[in-house]
Formats: C-alpha cells, structure tokens, sequence
C-alpha cells in the first residue's frame, strides 16, 4: 500500500493530464454532433470486431464437441440407412427380409488415435474397445467409405487393419456395371485402389461408383469404396485393370464407425458346416 502511495505521488502529473484528456474528450464528444456520431460509430465497429474474433474463438473450442456431435449424429444415419437398404434391397418382388435380418447392423462411433499410412501394411488405433463392445473382425467405416476391419482389441483400445494393407481384400460391386470384384491395395498410393476380376466384356467408365457388395458379412452393402480413375485391360487376361480413388481421405482421419453384424457368427459358422462335410 505504501510503495503504490509514492507510485501515485511520483506519477501525479501524468494522471493528471490523463484525466484532464478524458474530460477533455467527455466534452468534445458530448457537445459536438459529428465527433459524437464518429467516436460511436468507431467504437461500435471495433466492438463488432472484437465481438466476431471472439466468437471465432469460442467456435474454435467446441469443434471438438461439434464433430462428436456429428459423428453420433452420422451413426444414426447410417443405421437408419442400413436398414431401409435391407429391409427392401434389389429382389423379386415376392421376397421381404424378415425384421432381423434388415436390423442386423450396429454402429458404434470412435475416435482415431493413430494412424499409417505410409507404410506397406498400415494400422488404425481408436479408442473403444472390449468394454465398448467392439471384437477382432468387426468392420470399420468412415463417414466417407470403407476403412478397414478390427483385428485387436483389448478393454478401452483397438487396433484396425486399414484398407491400405498388403493382405486386406474387400468385396467390391461396380454399381453401373452390376458385377463383383476384389478391391485391393498395391502397396504404393494411399489415394488408391486396385479392383481386380471384372470381366473385360463388361462396361466400365471413369467415374463409376464402386461399394462393397452383398457377398460378405463384414460390412453392410452399398458403402462406397471408391469411384473409377483409370480404366485399362490387363495383358493377356479377360478382364480390366481398373484403378479407383479411395472415397476415404486416410490423411484426416478422424472419427470413424465400428460395424457389428450380429448374425456374422450365425452366417460363418453355417458356412463352415458345410466346407467340413466337403
């Protein structure tokens, strides 16, 4: 208290003038229309400024909250689609899929924590795991495309093989065309894919949709893979030598969905029942 006494006493003069400027311009602004109407319009549009960087940041600050938000929001969507998919898909009119069948898909949302892309054979960390509810084959999606499929988990972690891995393969359908093919990453761009086994005699054209298809029990059908870059026809074989651009971005992965087919054991065991008795 003391030192800001003698701060005062030595400092006087200049709080003095200080003062004598702020009346001076209380009088100014108080008595004269146009300095009136331009201090207020100056302060009005600094305090517009100052109000929209404020706002900017506080927006900044929730896109957190705002992307969780959207990929829950992403999730429902998913299912709902899902389901309208299955419980009507492209058959004879006489065939309907019973009530389990067209739900049998769930989603759960997670977040990536770490991911690869450069190397040969790439891996997705998120942050669910068994106690979530999530187990090794599980699929995983992007609210883009296909990303991968689960291949460990322990209680709060799992780890994903990523599409771009030298042994994963997904059954992929070229929706012009109609026909199933493999897609397969060649180890080299993470913004591509091969699809391979499309019969040459089949038309394809650059910008074809290709989503994974009916034939597998990992992912639901109609989830875009990607779409047609390069069309070309392999030497000596029947069929084309197709490239697709991913329709997920590896680069920005951030939220993704976790696929449960929760008639995928009831399906491959059956299968299995029967390669045995081969």
């Amino acid at each position: 208290m003391e030192q800001l006494g003698y701060f005062i006493l030595r400092s006087r003069n200049f709080i003095l003038f200080a003062l004598l400027e702020v009346l001076c311009f209380y009088f100014i602004i108080n008595t004269n229309n146009y300095w009136s109407a331009s201090f207020f319009n100056t302060s009005n549009a600094y305090a517009a400024k100052m109000l929209a960087w404020s706002n900017s940041a506080r927006e900044y600050t929730q896109l957190r909250q705002v992307n969780a938000d959207l990929s829950m929001e992403n999730r429902r969507l998913h299912a709902q689609l899902t389901h309208l998919q299955q419980g009507a898909p492209a058959a004879p009119a006489a065939y309907k899929a019973d009530s389990v069948f067209a739900n049998r898909f769930t989603y759960t949302v997670a977040k990536v924590i770490n991911n690869t892309t450069q190397f040969a054979n790439n891996y997705i960390t998120i942050d669910k795991g068994t106690d979530d509810g999530i187990r090794p084959g599980m699929g995983v999606i992007s609210p883009t495309g296909v990303v991968g499929k689960v291949k460990l988990c322990n209680r709060h972690f799992s780890v994903i093989t990523s599409i771009l891995h030298s042994q994963f393969m997904v059954s992929s359908k070229l929706v012009k065309a109609n026909e199933i093919g493999t897609g397969k990453w060649d180890g080299i761009n993470p913004t591509q894919l091969r699809l391979d086994a499309i019969p040459r005699y089949k038309p394809v054209s650059k910008g074809d949709s290709v989503v994974t298809s009916d034939q597998n029990s990992t992912f639901p059908p109609g989830i875009l893979v990607g779409r047609v870059s390069m069309v070309g026809i392999q030497p000596n074989q029947g069929f084309h030598d197709i490239t697709l651009d991913l329709s997920t971005n590896f680069g920005n992965l951030s939220f993704v969905y976790v696929v449960e087919n929760r008639l995928q054991n009831e399906q491959e065991q059956l299968e299995k029942q029967v390669e045995n008795e081969k």
